[in-house]
């Protein structure tokens, strides 16, 4: 496993990023507990959850399961870089007190505390915003941030889709403040998406943060789902059959099946492995219900793409150009 820094921190992280959002929706604890195994004992340190996820009535399951696992002992919790998220209405049905959700700083305090106990450890090292708040002042969310890290109970803050002049403006508050501000952003980055690299992409590059992309393979667009519905694999839904149903994008997906399809590559694998050769980039979020795409996702880590390929991958999928050039008329 390749390793690399997470932002301008002192952590080293694994170049792909262990998703946790299908344990307890789609994948059961017992195989949840054998894929964090395989990755650990691949090399994949850097595991990413949120407070929101098992979703619904289950809100928090994800992060239970995976306190579960640390709890099994074998110097799990030392070896895994953790990041989880605050921002959800914990509620089941969405309908939560006042300040039980978003980023005040009592919800910081109360969210960070749940997790914590769900996750059985007594500190997370990066704490991630998972939305923007737009009735927070960024300074009462920073000295919220401030107390957690003197309490030991976080190490780091990371934002989640965030613009750029998001990021802007929290570091340049945090810098004001002397604090360490944001050191990472995840957002949706990948091959058919590009938009990130207008905006977001610089503006994490300028203030030092690591970029954690979501959605790698688009919901599944990215991963050869024209070869596999034709044959006879699993059936196209979600953002992906949406997505199909527009003609200009099909024709890009299938001309980039068939592309990697002459060069004898696996598409999933190849839009992680494109993903690594962008600059900024500290991993991307994999997301498997089984052990098996574990494995995919690690042969995406060795996957050497030419310059050849990626010049013919940004013929299908052109970029928006450099920033700030490609704002110009």
């Amino acid at each position: 496993m390749k390793y690399t820094q997470l932002g301008r921190t002192g952590l080293k992280v694994s170049r792909l990023v262990l998703g946790t959002m299908n344990f307890g929706p789609q994948t059961d604890e017992a195989d949840s507990h054998t894929i964090m195994d395989a990755a650990l004992d691949a090399g994949i340190n850097f595991f990413d959850t949120a407070n929101a996820y098992g979703w619904g009535a289950n809100k928090g399951r994800t992060e239970k399961i995976i306190g579960n696992w640390f709890a099994k002992g074998g110097d799990r919790r030392d070896k895994v870089v953790l990041g989880t998220k605050v921002y959800a209405n914990m509620g089941a049905d969405g309908a939560a007190w006042p300040n039980h959700d978003k980023l005040s700083a009592l919800n910081i305090r109360r969210a960070v505390d749940a997790s914590l106990k769900r996750l059985q450890t007594d500190y997370i090292d990066l704490y991630q915003f998972h939305h923007v708040d737009r009735d927070t002042p960024v300074e009462e969310i920073w000295q919220a941030v401030d107390v957690l890290i003197k309490q030991g109970k976080i190490l780091y803050a990371g934002s989640s889709n965030f613009p750029g002049w998001k990021i802007a403006q929290a570091n340049e508050n945090a810098t004001r403040l002397g604090m360490v501000g944001l050191v990472s952003e995840q957002c949706l980055y990948n091959l058919a998406e590009r938009r990130a690299e207008m905006e977001i992409v610089p503006a994490a590059r300028e203030y030092g943060l690591g970029v954690i992309p979501w959605s790698p393979l688009h919901g599944g667009l990215l991963g050869g789902v024209i070869k596999k519905e034709a044959q006879g694999g699993r059936r196209t839904e979600g953002r992906s059959a949406a997505s199909l149903a527009d003609t200009s994008v099909r024709e890009k997906v299938q001309a980039y099946e068939d592309l990697l399809d002459k060069h004898g590559l696996a598409p999933g694998e190849v839009a992680l492995a494109w993903l690594l050769t962008r600059p900024g980039v500290t991993g991307p979020i994999v997301g498997p219900r089984t052990v098996d795409q574990v494995a995919s996702a690690l042969r995406a880590v060795e996957l050497e793409l030419g310059e050849d390929l990626l010049g013919e991958l940004d013929g299908i999928f052109p970029g928006p150009g450099p920033s700030p050039e490609a704002f110009a008329w």
